[in-house]
């Protein structure tokens, strides 16, 4: 779609969703904080917000996100509603320093977004006639995919396949993009059990490697990657699955850790056998079912 009839789509799509009951209107609030962002960054403003660069600040992008996930996991809405400040604080930062290098300004990431989300919503703002048959969340996504194609095909996008998947995402998160984009191009296997035995490979693979070797380090990967796969066959997010694992990780080891102190004793003075037997004590006391003594799982 040519910019200029993307652009007056936009236009009129604007006009009708601003004339419903209830639509947002002016932000003055987002306008004060552009400026003060602004002014951070003026002359006489703040010597280390003038100092970034977009690279100089890249991981406090990644850690503000994080901490309001957290936050929000937690259904901690205070804290949620400052991480989420946060996280604009540096998109707006990232804004002025494309505005004061002659780049773009927030305006440009405004409309660059609005025109992206109205491209890849033509079951909403295209011919209504096309999509009567949109009925959830899962054939919205078949949509996304087509038009992101779309926009491969027309240079809007990096061609490859899989070039638009950040190669600077976490590990997990990556290989679980990239399983998926493979699959909907058809490189796909036919059954979970199929993937098992990819699995099964992989493992032989890993154990005929020399322990400390690059390439037995490069064959646990292998065997990552064969996991991810199964979580997708299966419906599970791995992403998500790991985290809930860490999660009651930390719960039972604070558990233990309290155990010990009712003791008298700090972990650091336990025993392997005596840290097993408080892991599943606390095990014991989360799940409220009898606990092995011998031994022990990490989760």
């Amino acid at each position: 779609m040519a910019d200029t009839m993307l652009e007056d789509l936009c236009d009129s799509i604007d006009a009708e969703t601003g004339a419903r009951a209830g639509a947002p209107a002016s932000h003055p609030e987002f306008d004060r904080l552009v400026r003060t962002i602004w002014r951070l960054r003026q002359a006489d403003g703040c010597p280390w917000d003038k100092a970034q660069t977009h690279l100089s600040i890249t991981r406090n992008m990644i850690e503000e996100a994080y901490e309001a996930v957290e936050a929000m996991t937690a259904q901690d809405v205070p804290h949620t509603l400052e991480e989420l400040g946060d996280v604009l604080e540096q998109i707006l930062l990232h804004a002025q320093i494309g505005a004061d290098d002659g780049e773009y300004d927030i305006d440009d990431i405004c409309r660059s977004l609005n025109e992206k989300l109205v491209r890849r919503h033509p079951h909403i703002f295209g011919d209504p006639a096309s999509y009567d048959a949109v009925n959830g969340a899962g054939e919205v996504l078949d949509i996304w995919d087509d038009v992101k194609k779309a926009e491969r095909e027309e240079g809007l996008e990096p061609r490859g396949l899989l070039d638009s998947i950040p190669r600077s995402f976490p590990a997990l998160m990556q290989c679980q993009k990239l399983s998926h984009r493979a699959a909907k191009a058809g490189f796909e296997w036919d059954s979970v059990d199929e993937v098992w035995n990819q699995f099964a490979s992989e493992k032989a693979e890993f154990e005929a490697e020399a322990a400390g070797s690059r390439e037995r380090m490069l064959e646990f990967g292998d065997m990552l990657f064969a996991l991810v796969n199964v979580a997708r066959h299966e419906g599970i997010d791995a992403e998500e699955a790991l985290a809930a694992s860490n999660a009651k990780f930390r719960r039972r080891w604070s558990a233990l850790e309290q155990l010990a102190i009712e003791e008298g004793a700090g972990i650091d003075s336990c025993s392997t056998v005596e840290l097993n037997i408080l892991w599943n004590r606390a095990k014991e006391q989360e799940s409220g079912a009898a606990a092995p003594e011998q031994g022990r799982s990490v989760v």
